[in-house]
Formats: structure tokens, sequence, C-alpha cells
């Protein structure tokens, strides 16, 4: 018997009796996924950054250092950003382990450390999930977690509380796009994304994937997890306002003829960056895992030349170190 959506409104075009889908078209075909795999083999893709892992490594990376109390924000590798405003802590797709994998022993390795385990991050207040890929939901870091702080919120896509559950978590909320919740005196609204969801082979889109907007004392940050470029997320910025500091991907986005419709290339994060109103942005989803055919090193140096093309500055768009910081 085929799977029903539980979640199924007929009156959102995101919803289908059987998942969810983007209201953009597909951009890949059957055969596509084999035919990517087969060429980057051909060609020896990924490359290794120009001057090798260990140089890249020392270039980007430095350990994280949560001292003090004031407002600031952190990139801890890869989507992991923890955000710390007016008192309350958000960390968002937290992935601390060696792979983005569901095996121990194979799937993407990480190729920089993470700048900090669960022991050493500091207080929780909510945990923000975009989507279930294993880069972005990592069991064993999210059960740490969990058990570390056990009064964080767990916040999460339509469709994904019942994941957590079976892994013993239970103070989760699930939303759909544009729902809302508040938490610690801060609103979370759940916003789109053009991406997908799975971790079988059998669970494709049965559930939701999107980002994650939070307002606390007039601040708002936007987290936009995995996304492709679609005009629709303008949107975001004129239902919620100005967004003072986002967290926007770049990386993972090559061969553009395959990965177009899920991750955004660096040019398109900048068209974001305008189109949706950000004061002020953080370069993720880049330096980590090699998840693509682009070289670790290619998203910055391409950032910088879609930044100059656009007339903004590494202020406007920033490029941290992993497990660097910035104040707010």
């Amino acid at each position: 018997m085929a799977w029903t959506n539980p979640y199924y409104d007929p009156a959102s075009a995101h919803h289908t009796p059987h998942g969810f889908r983007n209201p953009e078209p597909d951009t890949r075909g059957a055969g596509d996924l084999q035919r990517w795999r087969r060429e980057r083999k051909e060609a020896g893709l990924p490359r290794p950054p120009r001057d090798g892992y260990e140089a890249f490594s020392h270039r980007w990376w430095q350990r994280a250092a949560f001292d003090g109390v004031d407002d600031a924000a952190w990139w801890l590798g890869h989507a992991s950003m923890l955000v710390r405003r007016g008192g309350i802590a958000v960390l968002t797709d937290p992935v601390l382990g060696r792979r983005a994998s569901p095996l121990s022993f194979a799937g993407p390795r990480r190729r920089t450390a993470a700048p900090v385990d669960v022991a050493g991050l500091p207080p929780i207040d909510v945990v923000a999930i975009s989507h279930n890929h294993y880069d972005h939901l990592d069991t064993a870091t999210v059960k740490s977690i969990a058990r570390r702080f056990p009064e964080a919120v767990f916040v999460v896509p339509l469709g994904l509380k019942p994941w957590f559950a079976r892994h013993g978590i239970d103070n989760v909320r699930e939303l759909d796009w544009w729902g809302e919740t508040s938490i610690g005196g801060a609103t979370f609204t759940f916003v789109p994304a053009r991406h997908w969801s799975a971790r079988t082979l059998w669970n494709r889109n049965r559930s939701l994937w999107g980002g994650w907007v939070m307002e606390k004392d007039g601040f708002r940050f936007w987290f936009a997890g995995d996304t492709g470029y679609s005009e629709r997320l303008a949107e975001i910025g004129e239902r919620v306002g100005t967004i003072h500091l986002a967290a926007l991907p770049i990386g993972a986005y090559s061969p553009r003829w395959f990965m177009r419709g899920q991750h955004v290339d660096p040019d398109e994060a900048v068209r974001l960056h305008r189109e949706v109103g950000c004061e002020r942005s953080v370069a993720i989803h880049w330096g980590a895992f090699e998840l693509a055919d682009d070289a670790l090193d290619e998203p910055p140096r391409l950032l910088g030349e879609a930044l100059a093309a656009a007339g903004l500055t590494a202020d406007d768009f920033m490029l941290l170190n992993i497990g660097g910081r910035i104040a707010l």
C-alpha cells in the first residue's frame, strides 16, 4: 500500500497526498544521479584545495570560544551556526561528527575538524533543524545535545517529529512553511526553501525542508538551510521584515546542471542576500564536507568575485573561519 501523507493540505502548493514538493519545477531527471556519479569519478572530482587539505584547514579553522555573555554568532562548520541574542542561544543543524553519513566507515568525511564538541558547547535553548539529510541532521550529535541540555526545544519541519520521538527526544515542535512558535521571548518562523528530503531510499520527501527566522527584541536572524535559488524566497523578507543577519549556503553547487535546483552557488547566494533584504550575511555550507564537484577552496574565491560584481564588500557577506565569531 502506498504511503499517504498524514499532513496533506490540499490548499498548500508544497503538499501532495504522498509527501511534499517544491513549487518550482524539478531540474533533475531519471538517470541524472548516476550520470553525475559517473562523470565525477571519471574526472577525479572533487579536487583537493589548491594548497592541500592541511594548509586549507590551517587557513580556515580555529577552535570556537564562547566566553562572555554578549550577543554574538559563531560558525561551527557546514550548516551549524550558534546565535546568542537577548539571553537565548540557538543552534542550527548541529553536525559535529566525523562523517555526514548513517555509517561510521563510509560516506562524506569531514575534511576540517569540528571546532567544538557537544561537551564544549555553551547552554543551548533552541535547536533549529532545516531538513533530514545526514549533513544537517546527525543522530549522534542531536542525541548528545538532548542529553546535555534536556530543556532545549527542537524546532523541526513538518513530518520530522516522529524521527525525534523514535530517538527518545520529545521536546519538539514541528511546523509547516510560515508556521510560528514562541520560545524564551523569541519567535521562530519556518520559511520556505527549494530543496528535498530523504534519509533512506524509501522516504523521499516525506518530511518537509526549509529555513528558520528567529526574531528577538527586534533582531532577525535567517538560517536558510539548504536551498536552490528561487525568486519566491524574496517573500521571506517581504513577510518578516529586514533580516539583520543571515546564514546563507555557498558550497556544494557543482555541476550546475545537477545541483542548480537544490544548492545555490556563490553568485546566487549574493543575489538572495540582496533580494531578501539582508543587512549582513555569513557564508555557510562549505569547507567541511566534499558533497559535490567544487573544491573546498572554490566557494570563498567565487564569493569574493560575486560580491565585487554586486558592489558589496566582505563586511556585507562575511567569510568566517570554522569556529569564528562575530559580535551582534
